[in-house]
């Protein structure tokens, strides 16, 4: 579950920019310290600089972005830093320790966007940050500074601010996943959702309204409604992927999503265009209109590994180990993918890592997630590729033997 190390990417960040100028600068200074700008208590000096975080405030363009419409909204951060330099004797106002800031504030320029990189821990706290955190600098004024530094031991230092955004922390309560609605889990057939069909006029080529089923898997039979459909030569495209018209009329064609939009290569579970395009004899191609449908992922099996219990002589103890997902466009390394596991009514676990197996002849069809400590017993696994939710969510059981 890597979006809970979202929790350390504070931290995360002050040591990411810490390691850069230590490296940026290891020629001119002596170290790169996160703290209050004063000299160290133990009284040692030495030419370093300081990374100071004064204030944290919430993105407000951001407030409202979700990571994924089943997940709580996660907290979106301005993290604002002072940096101060410190010469070999320790002091900030000499024109050394002004020559040691200018380097610093050269240094953090260059950035401009902050590199995911350092230790293990820092990469999981903000990989999955789908924003790019920008480094930008701000006004600090003689009133900020010493509003920070006042007081009978601190003293003003000249210093210069610059801020990191957006900072990403994610919600550690699961989400409140659901199974969908006009599905029957029992007998994996659907009971609902009917299509809707308008009359409009041909304007030189093919015009769609309607989409009967909006919702639709690999293989499935789609049927598009409007004007200008038995016209010749007219192919429907699906996001990249494009299939052949299976049956046509003035005022509706079907076709069926399989070939390219099956096979895995071209095109991932999720909202894409869906458009009928006719190839005239010039080869050119006139497209139609567009309309939005939900390509989803076929879940076929989930099989659980080997489990073992966390507290051997405990025999309620949470278990541990692998399930193997099998299915249609379960989704590549590049596609925000979610799986949940069910058990009496909610979410016990959200999982978003896992290692997709290598099948170049057959892609998509397979991958393995880890989990732990979770309770032992019965288990619906719901799949969710970017926002698209499979309508089978097998039932599995988790022991340890």
């Amino acid at each position: 579950m890597a979006l809970a190390d979202s929790a350390t990417a504070i931290g995360a960040v002050s040591r990411i920019i810490r390691d850069h100028l230590h490296t940026r600068l290891a020629s001119v200074l002596s170290d790169v310290t996160v703290g209050k700008p004063e000299p160290p208590a133990n009284g040692l000096s030495n030419p370093r600089l300081n990374l100071f975080l004064y204030e944290l405030t919430f993105d407000p363009s951001l407030r409202n972005k979700e990571l994924d419409s089943s997940q709580p909204i996660p907290l979106w951060l301005v993290l604002r830093y002072l940096i101060t330099a410190f010469d070999q004797d320790g002091e900030s106002d000499t024109d050394n320790a002004h020559d040691l800031l200018g380097q610093g504030l050269r240094a953090l320029q260059e950035l401009g966007y902050l590199p995911i990189s350092g230790m293990a821990a820092d990469v999981k706290a903000l990989n999955d940050n789908p924003e790019v955190l920008k480094i930008t600098f701000d006004e600090a004024s003689t009133e900020l500074l010493s509003k920070l530094m006042q007081g009978t031991d601190e003293k003003y230092r000249f210093s210069a601010g610059f801020q990191v955004r957006p900072v990403l922390i994610a919600s550690a309560e699961p989400p409140s996943s659901s199974l969908l609605v006009g599905v029957d889990y029992e007998a994996n057939t659907i009971i609902g959702e009917k299509g809707i069909s308008l009359s409009v006029f041909p304007f030189g080529g093919p015009e769609i309204v309607g989409m009967d089923p909006t919702k639709f898997e690999p293989g499935s039979t789609l049927t598009l409604k409007g004007a200008g459909l038995s016209l010749p030569d007219l192919a429907v495209k699906i996001g990249p992927a494009e299939v052949p018209v299976i049956a046509q009329a003035e005022r509706a064609l079907s076709c069926r999503a399989n070939g390219p939009v099956a096979g895995g290569t071209q095109i991932s579970a999720g909202s894409h265009p869906v458009s009928v395009v006719q190839t005239l004899r010039t080869g050119r191609r006139r497209q139609s209109n567009l309309l939005i449908g939900d390509l989803l992922p076929i879940l076929t099996a989930a099989t659980p590994g080997p489990f073992a219990k966390l507290v051997p002589a405990n025999p309620n103890s949470d278990v541990t180990g692998d399930i193997t997902l099998t299915g249609v466009l379960l989704g590549t390394e590049l596609d925000e993918v979610y799986v949940a596991l069910y058990q009496e009514g909610q979410t016990v676990q959200l999982h978003d890592t896992f290692v997709f197996a290598p099948s170049p002849a057959t892609p998509q069809t397979a991958m393995t997630l880890h989990v732990t400590a979770i309770p032992p017993g019965k288990h619906r696994v719901i799949l969710r590729v970017n926002g698209a939710q499979a309508k089978s969510s097998p039932e599995i059981t988790l022991v340890a033997p």
